[in-house]
């Protein structure tokens, strides 16, 4: 049983013992009946009306509640169809007050979201027009009136945070812009001159509209300021060029140049009129001056023409460079050429400095075959005869592959300007096979030389015999006589007739003696007449010891590599590629030498 419940028996027992006790009072007293009655009949009127009293106050707080249920629901209705939220659904059976709290909860909860999300809206709006009329762009579309869902907010929100952004983007490039315009505008001393320049310049940057019709006006006026900034650089530019070619052709001194230095760099207004009026100076010295400017003019020219690899007959064809009237027009005539030349140059500088490394190498290629063939190569110190051979076969590798390089980009120059491209008057692999040619005909040459020069040898050997090969004098060493025997690593044979050889014990050839021999008794030698009786045997074959030194690079018959140093008497052409002519003219050596002992011994037993 409930409380209530008992608590209304209680009042019903209390109500009876009151009733009770009021009829023991009466009857103490000794109230008749009818008083009794209507005392009665007034007690019951008092509970009555208070139980009606309380009865009616209830019923109209069920009243209100219900009222207030039904306002509630209406607005909660309302409410949820404005935030786009489902409507509220009590959960299981309730009573009149629980239903009443919790939809007058619902309400103000409903209430709050609604507040919040107006504010936000009107705020998200704020930011929106203030970004949008920087930037100058259209408002976001949404209806101030009605309340935002979430899903619109936070699409707001995206939006208003990508104005931001394209705002933070275009200002920084703004102020890029704005920088590198001031610093254009202070470089050619330009004033703002138009209403939009003096915005950009004078206002402050937070006023200026980031629109990109601004933003593309600012980079079309930074493209222009630019371009002239440009222009007037390349006017400087062109200036110090003529100024410093003037300066070279006048032969104008350093401490001239030194006062001009402070406008060699710059390119601002009063930069360009200080280099104006230096041309002009110049240009008037020039005009002074005719005769010394055209002969620099030529001396470049000159120079350009070998950088060119020009012919004899190219560079006759420009006649006025031979001309000695020093005028005006020839001077102009001068300066066409040289622009001329220095654009063509310039235009083809890649084949011609490959052209001038074909000729460095090619000029290396023959100083190396020269020493090949010089045999005091042989007489070297500190490997220096490696080196060179390891520098002339990396030579002889890359010296075709150099040329057939050139040759591929030169037929490709051909065939795009449609002309052959010539290096001193031909074309350039003509060139190359005439300097080869040229180098194999003046190997045979030296071959012939050679080959003469060991025949008229032999020849001479065989009339007067094989002079001693006398050793070059070393520090320390006594001078050679020509009537003493030198001593070498072993013995010789000293006591000999008139008519006997002594032979070396390095060097299987036999050599004569030019002079008599001592007799056994040790007299002292005779002196005797050639056929002619002008010279001593000893000067008559003067001559023919001085063509035995060198016998084209070969050691004679019998002879020992190793004293090469000690008789320094020899020289050999090459290492590898005339080892066949070295075996040959070895052998021719050997019988000139039996020859010569034939007939020296003929003429003994006459």
């Amino acid at each position: 049983m409930r409380r209530s419940e008992v608590l209304a028996e209680e009042s019903i027992v209390c109500l009876q013992k009151a009733l009770n006790h009021l009829r023991e009072i009466w009857e103490l007293i000794g109230i008749p009946e009818d008083q009794r009655l209507q005392r009665t009949e007034v007690v019951k009127k008092h509970i009555k009306d208070l139980l009606d009293m309380m009865i009616a106050e209830e019923e109209s707080l069920k009243e209100r509640l219900i009222k207030s249920i039904s306002i509630c629901q209406k607005e909660l209705n309302t409410l949820c169809s404005e935030l786009h939220v489902e409507p509220f659904q009590e959960e299981g059976e309730t009573t009149i007050l629980q239903l009443e709290k919790d939809l007058r909860t619902q309400v103000e909860l409903m209430r709050k979201q609604k507040k919040e999300r107006k504010q936000e809206l009107k705020l998200l709006q704020e930011q929106d027009q203030e970004l949008c009329e920087i930037l100058c762009m259209p408002h976001y579309d949404l209806d101030s009136t009605s309340v935002p869902s979430l899903e619109e907010l936070s699409q707001f929100r995206q939006h208003v945070a990508s104005l931001r952004e394209t705002k933070a983007s275009r200002h920084e490039e703004f102020v890029n812009i704005k920088r590198q315009i001031i610093l254009c505008m202070e470089e050619l001393d330009h004033t703002p001159d138009t209403s939009f320049e003096r915005d950009v310049v004078c206002e402050d940057e937070d006023a200026f509209c980031l629109s990109l019709e601004n933003i593309a006006t600012l980079q079309k006026l930074l493209r222009q300021l630019e371009m002239r900034k440009s222009q007037n650089e390349a006017v400087c530019e062109g200036l110090r060029a003529q100024i410093r070619e003037l300066w070279d052709r006048l032969q104008i001194p350093e401490e001239e140049r030194e006062a001009v230095a402070t406008v060699m760099t710059g390119s601002k207004a009063k930069v360009r009129k200080a280099l104006q009026l230096e041309v002009d100076r110049l240009e008037e010295l020039k005009t002074q001056n005719m005769k010394k400017v055209i002969e620099a003019i030529r001396v470049e020219l000159a120079q350009y023409w070998d950088q060119c690899f020009y012919s004899q007959e190219q560079r006759q064809a420009f006649a006025p460079y031979y001309a000695e009237d020093y005028t005006e027009n020839l001077l102009q005539l001068h300066d066409a050429e040289i622009v001329r030349l220095r654009n063509y140059y310039e235009v083809h500088k890649e084949l011609f400095e490959g052209v001038q490394k074909w000729e460095e190498s090619w000029r290396l290629f023959l100083e190396f075959e020269r020493k090949a063939s010089d045999p005091s190569r042989f007489t070297n110190r500190g490997g220096n005869l490696l080196k060179e051979e390891k520098q002339r076969a990396k030579l002889q590798k890359t010296l075709p592959k150099l040329e057939e390089e050139l040759k591929a980009r030169i037929e490709m120059w051909e065939q795009e300007h449609s002309k052959a491209f010539v290096v001193n008057g031909q074309k350039f692999m003509e060139y190359v096979m005439e300097q080869w040619e040229m180098h194999r005909l003046e190997k045979e040459r030296a071959k012939q030389e050679r080959q003469l020069k060991n025949k008229k040898q032999t020849e001479t050997e065989m009339l007067y015999g094989s002079a001693p090969r006398t050793p070059n004098k070393r520090r320390g060493l006594a001078p050679n006589t020509p009537g003493k025997v030198r001593k070498l690593n072993t013995t010789t044979t000293s006591n000999a007739t008139a008519n006997s050889s002594i032979r070396p014990v390095f060097g299987g050839t036999v050599y004569r003696s030019p002079v008599s021999r001592l007799p056994p008794s040790g007299s002292k030698p005779v002196t005797t007449s050639t056929c002619s009786g002008k010279k001593t045997p000893r000067a008559g074959r003067h001559g023919a010891n001085k063509e035995n030194l060198e016998l084209n690079g070969s050691i004679l018959s019998g002879g020992y590599p190793a004293l090469a140093p000690l008789q320094r008497n020899f020289s050999i052409n090459s290492v590898a590629s005339t080892y066949s002519e070295f075996a040959r003219e070895l052998s021719k050596a050997s019988k000139s030498d039996a020859t010569s002992r034939i007939l020296n011994s003929t003429n003994i037993q006459s």
